[in-house]
């Protein structure tokens, strides 16, 4: 038996099209808004291959939110566009030990001979997922689910298709494990999210025709679709640029874990034959 169940509360962060520094759009922590941070939880249960490759299942719960007021850039505070989305991850993933456990004293005795184990585990990690979302923003203090609503035309003419609300994902990073006993390890992990869509926050690609959005999904819809004060209307005009459809939306997680080993041996390790 080589296995191990886990729990984590850590945070996560958005990386895509809303919110974000005070300079124009751009890749990973050069965009954070660390304001925007919001909670996790996960659980999931790993099996040791052999001393240094681990095969991990984790499910995930957590909260992604971006907002255009919070960035000084002149373009996305104009906009004015926000999200918030519950973000659920179900992963497999493979680990490899750079540092790892290694056999020695069951206790760190003073003046006892033998060798001394380490207690340290560092691992990266890669692997691949699939996630739910549903963004949502606010109008006269209800939410409104916005991937219904059509908000860049889709589903108004045939070249605008709604998008799903479910994608796939590439997690990667880097975790350290510390052994507080034979069973139980305290540990962090840090990974980023690459996934396969852009429409997380509901933003993408261009404006569409406001006056069409109302006319068929109602007014909630047309104030969602372009939330500007229309000082500079050419700016939100139909197929003005609204997202960037090159770059897909990504999220952070920064887990703390709390490791249990099912079964050890007196060492406190798995047995490996």
């Amino acid at each position: 038996m080589r296995y191990e169940v886990f729990y984590g509360l850590g945070a996560t962060n958005f990386l895509g099209e809303l919110g974000g520094a005070d300079q124009e759009g751009t890749n990973f922590v050069r965009d954070l808004e660390f304001s925007m941070t919001r909670p996790l939880l996960s659980i999931g249960i790993r099996y040791r291959i052999t001393e240094t490759i681990s095969s991990k299942t984790m499910l995930s719960y957590g909260w992604l939110r971006g907002d255009d007021k919070l960035t000084n850039e002149q373009f996305r505070h104009y906009r004015n566009l926000a999200f918030r989305s519950p973000i659920a991850e179900f992963s497999n993933q493979f680990e490899y030990s750079i540092i790892r456990e290694k056999q020695g004293h069951r206790y760190n005795l003073r003046r006892v001979r033998g060798l001394k184990g380490f207690k340290t585990n560092t691992y990266f990690f890669v692997g691949f997922g699939v996630i739910y979302f549903n963004p949502k923003n606010k109008y006269n203090g209800k939410w409104y689910a916005l991937q219904p609503l059509g908000t860049e035309g889709q589903g108004l003419v045939p070249t605008r298709k709604k998008y799903s609300r479910i994608s796939m994902c590439i997690p990667y990073g880097i975790g350290f494990k510390y052994g507080l006993n034979r069973r139980l390890n305290i540990g962090i992990e840090f990974g980023a999210r690459k996934t396969f869509s852009d429409y997380i926050d509901d933003v993408s690609t261009t404006y569409f025709d406001n006056q069409m959005i109302r006319e068929a999904r109602g007014d909630v819809a047309a104030y969602l679709a372009d939330p500007s004060d229309h000082t500079f209307p050419n700016q939100t005009a139909a197929y003005q640029q609204r997202g960037d459809a090159k770059d897909k939306d990504a999220y952070m997680f920064l887990i703390l874990n709390l490791t249990y080993k099912l079964y050890t041996t007196r060492g406190g390790l798995p047995k490996f034959r």
